[in-house]
């Protein structure tokens, strides 16, 4: 298959759809440091820039997907519920006008849960009535990142349409297991499974218990519980897109207060919020004097202490995590690696150095922070694949 992106971002649905063989015909992104990540992984694939100019777009090949997630600043809480009365939201609109020219077979659209009740469903609805009349048959589902081998809190509503056909979309969106209500629950209640912090957590590094708990990926929606925590990982895990073990060891933060939210088994949403100074930025736990370094020759049978704290990665002895003494710990707020993991992307793949100069931080937060989660479609990928 052959797919148009729009909104294009960072690409998560040609990181995605990759190993199916589907080809991209051009992307559609305005934003400065997305469009150099494109520049530098795609070279060979058109950025045709500012979607709303579509109408002067001139594509020689046939279009079987248009994806894209248009700005869902507008249907969010801090965007104001603006919803159609906000350009960015009008960009749901002008996503139908291109839907309309160039009539693929297929389209996967996503946005925050917020469209859902963005002027009472009004916004939501309109974009729905706009592609049933030209001739979309749809189905849309709330899907979370963490269901699908990441360990990120990501809810976002998206709708699958097949021309002429909205069994085909339902097949793609609903299991039909769901369809007959005797889903499984995803994860079984635990008491007493993350007791890592004290009451007293206001202000203060030092009220924190050591903490042994993590999570070991076993199938989709079930974790066991292990005392020797593997790390957030770039491949692995359900699909080969997501990570296999995580501790519970992330904090939310909120700088205006200083307090600290245990986070449970999985991370909050990576936003693009992060990038800018925004708060609640995920922190987790870092030794503050002991670091860990490979013995015998880097054969992991042994530790020295001295050094800084590993980044979390994908495998091997510096992919452990031992909690220790946590009189000695610090904190630290989550990096750009683990944030790509976060969101199933490869290590690094935002790190591209544009211009032979390093990467600023504060560009790869934000840009995966908008970005779609890597799992999520290639799931759907491979429900469209298997519809076809």
């Amino acid at each position: 298959m052959k797919y148009l992106s729009v909104c294009s971002g960072i690409e998560a649905a040609t990181v995605a759809w990759h190993n199916f063989g589907w080809e991209p015909v051009a992307f559609s992104e305005i934003e400065k440091f997305p469009s150099q990540v494109l520049a530098h992984h795609y070279s060979n694939v058109p950025n045709l820039g500012d979607m709303t100019r579509f109408k002067e777009w001139q594509i020689n090949e046939s279009v079987d997907i248009l994806v894209g997630g248009t700005p869902c600043q507008s249907f969010s809480v801090a965007g104001l519920r603006a919803g159609l009365e906000d350009p960015r939201g009008n960009l749901a609109l002008t996503y139908v006008g291109i839907l309309d020219k160039f009539r693929p077979k297929w389209f996967v659209w996503e946005n925050v849960p917020g469209v859902l009740s963005s002027s009472g469903g009004r916004d939501f609805g309109s974009f729905l009535g706009a592609v049933a009349e030209l001739g979309y048959g749809f189905a849309y589902r709330v899907l979370d990142a963490q269901n699908f081998g990441v360990p990120q809190r990501r809810r976002r509503v998206f709708v699958v349409g097949c021309l002429g056909d909205w069994r085909s979309a339902a097949e793609v969106l609903f299991e039909p297991e769901s369809l007959c209500r005797d889903t499984k629950t995803s994860r079984k209640a635990r008491e007493d499974v993350a007791k890592c912090a004290s009451s007293s957590t206001r202000g203060s590094s030092n009220n924190y218990e050591k903490c042994l708990t993590a999570f070991r990926e076993t199938s989709l929606h079930q974790y066991d519980e292990t005392t020797v925590a593997g790390t957030i990982k770039a491949s692995g895990g359900v699909l080969s897109g997501g990570s296999e073990t995580f501790v519970t060891q992330v904090y939310e933060t909120h700088p205006h207060d200083s307090r600290i939210k245990e986070m449970g088994n999985t991370c909050q949403t990576v936003t693009s919020r992060w990038g800018i100074g925004g708060g609640n930025v995920p922190i987790a736990f870092a030794e503050n004097t002991i670091g860990r370094q490979p013995q015998n020759g880097g054969n992991g049978n042994g530790f020295t202490e001295g050094g800084p704290m590993y980044t979390l990665n994908a495998t091997g002895v510096h992919g452990v995590v031992q909690p220790i003494n946590t009189m000695t710990m610090s904190v630290r707020r989550l990096t750009p690696i683990e944030c790509e993991r976060l969101q199933g992307f490869p290590d690094g793949y935002t790190d591209i150095q544009p211009n032979g100069k390093p990467t600023v931080d504060g560009s790869r937060y934000k840009a995966l922070g908008n970005s779609m989660a890597v799992p999520v479609m290639k799931w759907i990928g491979e429900r469209i694949k298997n519809a076809a």
